[in-house]
C-alpha cells in the first residue's frame, strides 16, 4: 500500500447522504482531521436531492473528491457522475454492499458499473449488516418489540460497525493507494441473528428474539401492508443469502485504516448506554 499524500489546501470533498449513518461520520472524521467538506443532503445547508437535478451542480461546487451512495428508492442516475467527473471530481469512493450478486441487487451493480467505468480513480467500499441497522435502522423497531424476523435461518453474517465502515472511507479518500480496489468490510467475527438479538437484549436489559423462517416473516411484512410479490421476492432474496452459507470475516478494516474492527458487543454496550432502545 501507497504512503499518504497530502491533499493540496484547495481540495474538498462532497460527502452526499451527509445526514445519513455513515455520511455523518465520515463528515465528522474529516472535519476534524482539518479536511474542506462540503456536506450535502436533503436535509443539509448545501441542499441535495437524487430527484432534482436542479441540485446537483451547486452540490458539487469545485470538489475533488466524491463520497457516493446510491439513491435507495430509485435507479441511479449516470448522469449525476458524467457531471461531477466534467466539473472536477477525480476521486469516487462508492458504498455498496456485500452479497449483492447473491441477492440480484441490480441497483447497486449498475451503481458499481457506472463508478468503475467513469474515467476516474475510484474505490467501492462493500461492508456486511451493517451494527447500526439495529439501533439507528429498519431493526430498531424490531429490537424494541422484542422480535427481529428474517428468513436467513441460523446463517452467520459478519456484522461491521458504521464507525469503522466511515474510517476505511475516509482513508480511501484522502490517501493514496486505494485506486481500483473492492473493500469487503466486517467486524472481527461473524454471528447469528440470534446470537446477536441475545447480546442486544443483554446490553439494552430487555428480551430481544429472532425468528428465521419465511412464514414469521411473511406475516410480519403483511402487517405492515407490503404487496405480496415484493414479501416474496425479498424471501427469494434472502434465501438466496442463506445458501451462501456463513460470512467470512474479513481483516480489511485493519489493513487500511491500522486498527481493529470493533466487535459487536462494544457496539450493543455503545448503542444501549446512549438511550438508543430505551422503553
Amino acid at each position: 500500500m501507497c504512503m499518504p499524500r497530502a491533499m493540496t489546501s484547495s481540495s474538498s470533498i462532497l460527502i452526499l447522504g451527509a445526514s445519513g449513518t455513515t455520511g455523518r461520520r465520515v463528515t465528522r472524521l474529516l472535519r476534524g482531521q482539518g479536511h474542506s467538506v462540503r456536506a450535502a443532503s436533503r436535509n443539509s445547508d448545501i441542499h441535495f436531492d437524487w430527484t432534482d437535478s436542479s441540485t446537483w451542480e451547486a452540490a458539487l461546487g469545485a470538489s475533488s473528491r466524491l463520497y457516493l451512495m446510491a439513491p435507495h428508492d430509485m435507479p441511479f442516475p449516470p448522469e449525476f457522475v458524467s457531471l461531477a467527473v466534467s466539473r472536477s471530481v477525480r476521486r469516487i469512493v462508492l458504498l455498496s454492499s456485500q452479497g449483492i450478486e447473491i441477492m440480484g441487487d441490480k441497483r447497486l451493480m449498475a451503481a458499481e458499473r457506472l463508478v468503475r467505468g467513469a474515467g476516474v480513480e475510484w474505490t467501492v467500499i462493500r461492508p456486511d449488516w451493517f451494527n447500526q441497522n439495529f439501533d439507528e435502522g429498519f431493526f430498531r423497531p424490531s429490537v424494541l418489540a422484542g422480535r427481529i424476523a428474517l428468513p436467513v435461518g441460523d446463517t452467520k453474517q459478519a456484522f461491521v460497525d458504521a464507525d469503522d465502515i466511515a474510517a476505511v472511507v475516509a482513508t480511501a479518500l484522502t490517501e493514496d493507494g486505494h485506486a481500483g480496489r473492492s473493500y469487503d468490510l466486517s467486524g472481527p467475527r461473524a454471528l447469528g441473528f440470534a446470537e446477536a438479538a441475545a447480546i442486544i437484549g443483554r446490553a439494552a436489559e430487555r428480551e430481544v428474539h429472532f425468528a428465521g423462517d419465511p412464514d414469521t416473516y411473511r406475516a410480519e411484512q403483511k402487517t405492515l401492508g407490503l404487496p405480496d410479490e415484493a414479501i416474496q421476492g425479498a424471501i427469494q432474496a434472502f434465501s438466496a443469502l442463506k445458501e451462501r452459507g456463513d460470512a467470512a470475516p474479513t481483516d480489511t478494516v485493519r489493513a487500511v485504516t491500522g486498527r481493529a474492527p470493533k466487535p459487536f458487543e462494544t457496539y450493543a454496550a455503545e448503542a444501549a448506554a446512549s438511550g438508543a432502545w430505551a422503553p
